[in-house]
């Protein structure tokens, strides 16, 4: 079990399906010119755009919304195509741009190698590199403890000066500016943009930017994606790095179509279809009572007018339905009266679509909704400090991970708790102390796989589970990763401290329910440390 730093084959195949798909619908419209096939063309290209994003590529990303950008400049209506000649050509190039993009970042696994030097495997497979650049001048402390920092977590650092030739190979998964201070000078600017022309797939970060509106943006024009304040950059760099280098697969978006007309229905879900969006259709308003608890949708399309009732209607008894107060709702309807949409939106609607509806519109739309209202509901289920699941939301996620745990088929339990860290705190002051849980936050998250629940249960102590793993692995695993914990640096102002963890671990072989593993663990951690701290040890010896 090491850093899911690799997709999965169903994300890999996922993107190869989009990418085919946007070139061919492409080629459908350079050899026919039709609307229709500018609008395939078109939705394609925000299905890539979207898988692009999800697996964390933002350099990819970003060409992909450019060239995005310029399609639906483009869009127009049935009379504005076949585009002339000039415009297709140059949309030709940003398309060849774009598969030439996404093609050079594909690279067998087995032409990189895993921390330890073995190979990892010969098949193709989509993998972000691990190399992290450092543009800063000599004797840049921070730039030192970024390094040291990186190095830890499996980054290959690369220190480069501000004048320095870009190395031919090896392309960084970002780029690490760090200039000596304010203001930003025109040279960094010209460095950044050609460090953007030469890396046009990685992130570029610069560090040490000033909070002012107009620094910010001639960074952003140079080509630089996120700037981070000085004073934020050790804890903020760190989180964003594991970040990128983590795919989670999440659930399926799911679209409830209130709509009578069938032709409609059908175009909006062979929309959402595209974007691998699950969609349900009810044609009668009467029955969406009885479907919402069923397939439980993360955002409605109402149609405005339908039979027996009128979508704002529907939408004043949905807002009253328990659970589904905040669910988005968003309306369809040729009604161009804007005090009749002002009204829809005040009884309930979070926002109003004009019919005939733009795809890509509608795509973006449902998107971001539902990003929003499940970024909502995640905020209530994760640990502000960590980002990793809080104590409710890990009991509940361990029961789950139970229930749908397959016939013989193991899970391991680990409560980890961080050893003296009163005394961190105590000595060296709450800010180190919550650096101190970062560190082991960020560690956990490198270390362990995707389908691996990491939760912070309370304080310092942190929950562990385990799926498909045998009693001997997992104690391997988290032994491995209480190693790699002592000898992370935690840099303060005078220096830097190091810390330890203890671990108890118990296994569903052994113990049969959520409770009785949970109780079994946190035995086997008290034991641990009663036995000295800084080791793990097994619920099922100490049963035995």
């Amino acid at each position: 079990m090491t850093a899911n730093v690799s997709h999965s084959p169903q994300s890999s195949h996922a993107l190869d399906e989009r990418l085919a798909a946007l070139v061919a619908r492409w080629q459908a419209y350079r050899e026919l010119g039709g609307f229709e096939q500018f609008v395939e063309f078109s939705v394609a290209l925000n299905s890539l755009s979207e898988q692009l994003g999800r697996l964390r590529l933002p350099g990819l990303l970003r060409i992909a919304q450019g060239l995005e950008n310029a399609a639906l400049a483009r869009f127009g209506d049935q009379e504005s195509h076949p585009l002339a000649e000039t415009d297709q050509l140059a949309l030709d190039r940003q398309v060849q741009t774009l598969a030439g993009a996404i093609a050079s970042a594909r690279q067998p696994v087995g032409e990189r190698r895993a921390e330890e030097g073995r190979v990892v495997s010969s098949d193709p497979e989509w993998v972000r590199p691990r190399a992290v650049w450092l543009v800063t001048a000599d004797g840049n402390s921070l730039a030192d403890h970024l390094d040291s920092q990186l190095r830890h977590f499996g980054f290959r650092a690369l220190r480069l000066d501000w004048k320095q030739d870009l190395p031919a190979e090896d392309a960084p998964m970002a780029v690490l500016f760090l200039p000596e201070g304010a203001p930003v000078l025109p040279v960094q600017l010209e460095r950044v943009a050609a460090v953007r022309a030469a890396v046009p797939a990685g992130q570029l970060f610069y560090l040490g930017g000033e909070r002012e509106m107009e620094p910010v943006v001639a960074l952003m024009r140079a080509g630089i994606d996120v700037t981070i304040p000085r004073e934020d950059v050790g804890a903020a760099v760190l989180a964003r790095m594991l970040d990128l280098v983590q795919t989670r697969e999440q659930e399926r978006y799911r679209v409830l179509v209130v709509e009578d007309s069938r032709v409609a229905a059908a175009m909006i879900r062979r929309t959402l279809s595209e974007h691998n969006i699950d969609s349900e259709v009810v044609a009668d308003p009467g029955k969406l009572l009885d479907v919402l608890p069923v397939f439980r949708p993360d955002l409605i399309l109402m149609d405005m007018y339908m039979p027996r009732f009128t979508g704002v209607e529907a939408t004043r008894v949905l807002r009253q339905v328990a659970g589904y107060q905040s669910v988005p709702i968003v309306y369809l309807s040729s009604e161009s009266d804007i005090g009749m949409q002002v009204e829809a939106l005040r009884l309930g609607g979070d926002q109003f679509l004009q019919k005939p509806i733009n795809p890509v519109v509608l795509a973006a739309v449902v998107r971001t909704k539902i990003e929003r209202y499940r970024e909502t509901i995640r905020s209530t289920r994760t640990d502000g400090l960590t980002g990793l699941f809080n104590h409710t939301a890990s009991k509940a996620r361990l029961k789950g991970m139970i229930e749908v745990l397959p016939a013989g088929c193991n899970l391991c339990l680990a409560m980890v708790d961080i050893d003296h860290f009163k005394s961190i705190n105590d000595t060296w002051g709450h800010p180190v102390g919550d650096q101190v849980i970062r560190g082991l936050a960020w560690l956990l998250k490198g270390r362990l796989r995707a389908s691996d629940l990491i939760g912070r249960y309370g304080g310092e102590e942190f929950i562990l589970a385990l799926p498909d793993a045998s009693p001997d692995k997992a104690i391997s695993v988290i032994d491995r990763i209480r190693a790699d914990f002592a000898a992370l640096p935690h840099a303060h102002g005078s220096g830097v401290l190091h810390a330890s963890f203890s671990a108890g671990v118990a296994c569903l072989d052994h113990f049969s329910t959520a409770e009785s593993l949970t109780t079994a663990a946190d035995n086997a951690l008290l034991e641990a440390k009663r036995k000295g701290r800084n080791c793990v040890v097994n619920a099922c010896e100490q049963r035995a």
